[in-house]
């Protein structure tokens, strides 16, 4: 009589379901040692800090890898080199990024930073539009791997078992490891393929048809007072921490717009205001940048109406190691007057020259 149990069907079914176990174990386990996202731990192995993808990385660096400072900002604040604060303050930071950068996310990167650091330095680019943004994050409504960012490994499947990651950011990752020049210092930097030139920023810049009234200045004072308490709570729950806080120079372009759509004044107020709430903390300085005239009217500094070459991010970096452009008690209003004065040169003279060459949007 054969007995069922040792059948050759069913041995072959039990050791199918064994090598694909197996298998599963197996590629949980290269995911877990290699882990490209650093979910789990640094990198092992004599692996690089291999960063590209801070939407899947971020996260996860700020709670695995050794630092005491942060860069911390949109995709302006992308192609510092780490380097240039480091040995300027004498620490080791590495970057939260955030695109777009609003308050909310930003702070949600640097609560995640201080669960397990103790920051020295946090180098903040403060974006203009970051001050009128929703006062909430957004990862999880804009789509980001939430898996990455709880703390629920249940729902870790995603990662452990994602073809991408085993066929393409591991592979990368050992690829930047132990082929090339890869710098770490150089995390999420995208500027090398890009142009910075006329040409390129007002291609990019779309200019509405019809300008805008202005709007009341104080238009968006519910959440500029809630993106200021967010980041006061950063601010006095980390009294140990300095905080060098920079508002980078974005190009004339920018300013076009902000006056078209009406925004113009309530952009300058919110700076104010902010910049006022901030100053009187022992532990921050505030730099500004916004008002650099040969800088921002020079669009061969620009591939668009924000993001300038890392020339310019370079020379903010060395000018805040300086001590340079720093806003006090006492200059921060004619600062920004000498910038309401600029932004309107800007829009009734500086800007006609490129007039012709400006898209507009006729929708």
């Amino acid at each position: 009589m054969i007995n069922a149990n040792h059948s050759p069907g069913r041995q072959f079914i039990k050791r199918f379901f064994q090598r694909a176990l197996l298998l599963m174990l197996l590629i949980a386990a290269a995911v877990i040692l290699i882990d490209p996202f650093f979910h789990y731990h640094k990198p092992w192995f004599g692996l690089k800090e291999v960063l590209t993808d801070k939407e899947y990385q971020c996260i996860g660096s700020l709670r695995t890898f050794d630092y005491d400072s942060l860069i911390v900002g949109s995709s302006v604040a992308e192609n510092y080199y780490n380097a240039w604060f480091g040995d300027g303050f004498n620490c080791t930071p590495i970057k939260a990024i955030r695109s777009y950068g609003a308050t909310a996310d930003l702070c949600y990167l640097l609560d995640a930073a201080y669960e397990e650091h103790n920051l020295k330095y946090v180098f903040y680019s403060m974006d203009t539009s970051s001050l009128a943004a929703e006062p909430v994050p957004t990862y999880e409504l804009t789509g980001c791997p939430m898996y990455l960012y709880n703390k629920n490994y249940l729902d870790d499947v995603e990662y452990l078992y994602n073809k991408g990651v085993l066929f393409e950011k591991i592979p990368y990752m050992i690829a930047n490891s132990f082929i090339g020049d890869y710098d770490a210092n150089n995390s999420y930097n995208w500027a090398q393929w890009k142009e910075f030139n006329q040409d390129m920023a007002l291609g990019l810049y779309i200019r509405t048809k019809e300008i805008a009234p202005m709007k009341e200045k104080n238009c968006y004072q519910d959440v500029l007072d809630a993106n200021i308490q967010l980041m006061k709570k950063q601010i006095e729950g980390h009294p140990e921490t300095e905080f060098k806080i920079f508002f980078p120079a974005y190009s004339m372009l920018f300013w076009d717009n902000l006056y078209r759509t009406g925004d113009l004044e309530a952009y300058l107020y919110n700076m104010e205001q902010a910049i006022a709430a901030f100053l009187p903390y022992d532990n921050v300085e505030i730099f500004y940048f916004q008002d650099e005239r040969d800088i921002v009217t020079n669009l061969e500094n620009y591939m668009d109406t924000l993001h300038f070459s890392p020339e310019i991010n370079q020379y903010m970096a060395e000018q805040i190691i300086a001590g340079n452009h720093r806003l006090t008690e006492d200059n921060y209003r004619q600062k920004l007057s000498g910038m309401r004065d600029l932004a309107y040169e800007i829009v009734y003279e500086l800007i006609l020259p490129y007039e012709d060459r400006i898209k507009v949007d006729y929708t």
